[in-house]
């Protein structure tokens, strides 16, 4: 199997037009069930100069950009500072994934100080992102049969029982099952059929089952939800600001 973080990607981060605040792998690896043949999400934040924001040209707020790189696809799409951040403030949780991810590749004190500012963000509004993103998930899984949207399902759903719980976002799917009571004891041999099978197809338990199964973790995030200590509403948005302007100014 692939180890992510095998590959030397100094060449990726360097090659990028704007300085990176930060780049790190999600998807599959971060979730803990890469395929052999997975390819490598790489997510990060950009900083834009600020006489890119200041002309009539639309800044470049989200680069895009896939190639293979010894023969492995490589997907890395990145934001600039000011976007990252309205992302980090508008309750989603991918862009926290991607931030606190523990396989970094490039990191910079910047970065450092956003993850220390990202605790002031999180609010019990967050499990509406893992609800929403596992049903997306799940429709898909009922389209195409496949096994991975069907973990992404119940990753999605599992993230945000153990966020609205423990205030911790945690990602990683093999951790969660062992943190998190609920969660169906099946899941850890899917994760094993997935490692072997990037797009196989699904082959488990009774669909029947697994349908009452992601019903009732829904339950339990509604639940946890409405018990979580966290806030309403975060409370980093000043700190944020000044830290987007900071930052801005130094790249001037």
């Amino acid at each position: 199997m692939l180890d992510a973080l095998s590959l030397d990607l100094t060449p990726v981060v360097a090659e990028q037009p704007d300085p990176l605040l930060f780049a790190t792998v999600s998807g599959a690896h971060l979730y803990g069930f890469p395929s052999r043949d997975s390819d490598i999400d790489l997510r990060g934040a950009h900083l834009l100069p600020a006489q890119a924001l200041l002309g009539l040209r639309e800044p470049e707020e989200t680069r895009t950009r896939m190639w293979d790189r010894d023969d492995v696809e490589m997907d890395l799409v990145t934001h600039d500072l000011r976007k990252f951040v309205r992302l980090m403030l508008n309750r989603n949780g991918y862009v926290l994934e991607q931030l606190l991810s523990p396989l970094v590749v490039h990191t910079t004190p910047a970065h450092e100080e956003l993850v220390a500012l990202a605790p002031g963000v999180l609010t019990s509004h967050h499990a509406h992102h893992y609800r929403g993103f596992a049903n997306t998930q799940w429709r898909l899984f009922e389209k195409t049969a496949e096994l991975k949207p069907l973990l992404y399902a119940f990753r999605a759903l599992l993230t945000g029982i153990h966020l609205m719980r423990s205030a911790q976002v945690q990602a990683h799917l093999p951790t969660l099952l062992a943190e998190v009571p609920e969660a169906p004891p099946y899941l850890a041999a899917l994760i094993e059929a997935k490692v072997a099978a990037e797009h196989g197809g699904y082959q488990g338990p009774d669909l029947g089952r697994v349908r009452e199964d992601f019903a009732a973790l829904h339950g339990v995030l509604d639940a946890a939800q409405s018990g979580s200590g966290l806030p309403e509403h975060g409370s980093a948005f000043d700190a944020l600001d000044d830290f987007v302007v900071a930052r801005r100014a130094s790249a001037c």
